[in-house]
């Protein structure tokens, strides 16, 4: 148990390292004053370009994928792989480094998602391109791909309650933090990537 605080603590800090603005930093530019003021890789391929932005999505995927992944090699059962994930994602939408603001925790899910089941993450990432090249909403596409997740997860895996309960409440924190686009997409006004 105390190795799995351990890790528990490791994942919310591996999560909340803020890779968007350490890049936009280290290029001369502090992403939260442009674009939509968002650290995540969608902000940084508008601000920096689609080259960098790749790289933030790489690194924000990675910093969910690494906790989880540890905690499946140490033996801990799906409940831990999966708490470890949440508390990720967490990390990346409430970094203490940040003030405890952060990023939409999309490419972190993406990452947790990835290592937890594959075949539903593709799915997922199904899901998420047919509703992009739908709209060319990034962010109504990643809500559906969150939302959809744990659903998918639910049908191929039957899961326990606990696994499920913990990746509803992942995605809704992804869900929750993208607040202020529901409002522009029922308002008209989100933009379209370009």
């Amino acid at each position: 148990m105390t190795a799995f605080v351990i890790i528990a603590v490791l994942s919310f800090f591996s999560g909340s390292i803020p890779f968007g603005y350490i890049i936009g930093r280290l290029k001369g530019v502090d992403v939260r004053k442009h674009g939509s003021g968002n650290i995540g890789a969608t902000n940084v391929s508008r601000v920096l370009g689609k080259k960098w932005g790749a790289f933030v999505l790489f690194l924000d995927a990675l910093k969910g994928a690494v906790p989880v992944l540890m905690v499946k090699l140490l033996g801990y059962p799906l409940e831990y792989q999966v708490l470890a994930g949440f508390l990720a994602i967490l990390g990346h939408c409430f970094s203490p480094f940040m003030k405890f603001k952060g990023g939409k925790g999309v490419a972190t899910g993406l990452g947790v998602f990835l290592v937890i089941s594959p075949l539903a993450t593709l799915l997922a990432f199904a899901v998420f391109l047919a509703v992009f090249f739908t709209t060319r909403y990034v962010s109504l596409s990643s809500i559906m791909a969150a939302l959809s997740f744990p659903i998918i997860f639910k049908v191929i895996e039957n899961p326990s309650p606990s696994v499920s309960l913990l990746l509803f409440l992942s995605a809704f924190t992804v869900v929750a933090k993208h607040h202020q686009n529901i409002r522009r997409l029922l308002r008209g006004e989100e933009k379209k990537y370009r």
